[in-house]
């Protein structure tokens, strides 16, 4: 069937760092392997080489910092303004480092989509390969893994899952090592979850 039967869906991508997943997304994109374009980058700190990434790719790239006199909640709402420009299908967070509240979320219902090195319920939150790591060294682990899954509400790495896989540790790992692993995975996992998101739409439509 054409392609033009089926517009691409739409992708916005808020990241906070390096944005390798954001890369991997790019060249899926690229790649024919999504059925899907981002549209926009965004990210919180000026220095996130993701938006060179997207610069490059010749996408919008919005440095959109918040004010430190600024209310959480009143960041949330212009940053939905300004994802809402964009009119995206699904919001994509690769590594965006803030918890979003409802003032974001209730603009996007079960279109926000968010990546985290951890199998559900384990290492919520900030630094959770590290944690992982060291949960390992104290026995307390055999293996650890990373998730992909819907943000419904302002709850820490919780939602339902779309895609999730184990990360195994091995006895000779350092933090290095198995960062490398798991950001591998992630790339993978990723796009396979817009994969079957975008796909889910196309079939609907």
């Amino acid at each position: 069937m054409p392609e033009t039967s089926h517009p691409r869906q739409k992708l916005v991508v808020l990241i906070s760092g390096n944005g390798s997943n954001l890369q991997a997304i790019l060249d899926a994109c690229a790649g024919r392997a999504l059925a899907a374009q981002v549209v926009a980058v965004i990210s919180n700190k000026i220095d996130a080489y993701g938006l060179e990434r997207a610069r490059r790719a010749g996408i919008p790239a919005i440095y959109h910092p918040k004010p430190k006199d600024q209310d959480r909640r009143a960041y949330d709402a212009g940053l939905a303004q300004v994802v809402s420009a964009y009119r995206p299908d699904w919001v994509v967070l690769a590594g965006w480092m803030r918890v979003l509240s409802a003032e974001f979320l209730n603009h996007f219902p079960n279109r926000v989509i968010n990546l985290h090195p951890a199998l559900p319920g384990m290492f919520p939150g900030t630094h959770a390969i590290q944690r992982a790591f060291e949960a390992y060294q104290r026995g307390e682990i055999e293996f650890t893994g990373v998730m992909v899954h819907l943000v419904p509400d302002e709850g820490v790495d919780v939602g339902p899952v779309l895609l999730q896989a184990t990360a195994p540790i091995h006895v000779h790992d350092t933090l290095e090592t198995l960062e490398d692993r798991i950001h591998a995975i992630e790339h993978r996992l990723l796009v396979q979850a817009l994969a079957l998101v975008t796909q889910t739409a196309k079939t609907k439509s």
